[in-house]
């Protein structure tokens, strides 16, 4: 399984304090617990003023954050939600943590019932088929993560019971 580009693998390493502080409080119990009531609202304010091209999450940190369009296991119908990812080979890795949450967030059986999705990362839109990595692909997509935004592992620690899903996402 190939690793990110150096690029994206420094990202954490090379950011600014600043950027690296907010990494570090949003990995926090209480700042996630936040944040995931707030941010999608406000991602979804400052997306559309920027044109799909940042949101206030990617601003403030750093990181990328790609809009990820699914079809509901059980509407049917398309269902959007925005989340940190970074490329790895010819795919893009996004990391069904829901903010350290107990359970997988509903677009992680969005795309075990139907790998089928839109990606869009940086305004571009592309169609994508999910894979959700086991063993020694997610073991070694996890600690890519890792290098990429280390608050992932605080989440992790929270829910022992539960394995947050790497799903590696890639061109049909």
């Amino acid at each position: 399984m190939p690793d990110p580009s150096s690029q994206d693998a420094r990202k954490h390493r090379d950011a600014s304090p600043g950027q690296r502080a907010i990494r570090r409080l949003s990995a926090l119990r209480l700042v996630s617990w936040v944040m995931a009531g707030v941010l999608p609202r406000l991602d979804q304010q400052v997306g559309r003023l920027t044109r799909g091209r940042h949101t206030l999450t990617s601003l403030l940190s750093g990181l990328t954050v790609a809009q990820l369009t699914t079809t509901g296991a059980r509407s049917g119908r398309p269902q959007m939600v925005r989340l940190l990812g970074f490329p790895a080979g010819a795919g893009f890795v996004v990391i069904a943590s829901n903010y350290g949450k107990a359970r997988h967030p509903g677009w992680y059986y969005n795309l075990l019932a139907h790998p089928r999705a839109e990606l869009v990362v940086g305004g571009r839109p592309r169609m994508v088929v999910a894979e959700l990595t086991t063993g020694q692909a997610r073991a070694q997509l996890w600690e890519s993560a890792l290098a990429y935004y280390p608050g992932w592992q605080n989440y992790q620690r929270r829910h022992q019971d539960r394995q947050i899903g790497v799903f590696l996402l890639r061109d049909p």
